[in-house]
């Protein structure tokens, strides 16, 4: 399931599989979501589109496990 935390494993090690897993859900939303927006406005003529939503799904992916593993903090003003 998707969530903020990270989850363990019954031995208390990280469960990376599910961090993986909700990281490339997440990643995959954003590159389709990135495409979609780009193609709407006739900005796909080129590669750079798809290279452009290539690097916000990595960007998202990689955000995500730092948030799961706990290395970045959910803010405390919000």
């Amino acid at each position: 399931m998707l969530s903020r935390n990270g989850k363990n494993n019954s031995n208390g090690s990280f469960d990376w599989k599910d961090a993986v897993m909700d990281a490339g859900i997440s990643a995959g939303l954003t590159f389709f979501t990135t495409l979609g927006a780009l193609g709407a406005m006739h900005m796909l003529s080129s590669a750079e589109g798809y290279v452009a939503a290539g690097i916000a799904a990595g960007g998202q992916f990689f955000a995500i496990l730092c948030m799961k593993r706990g290395l970045i903090k959910k803010s405390e003003k919000l």
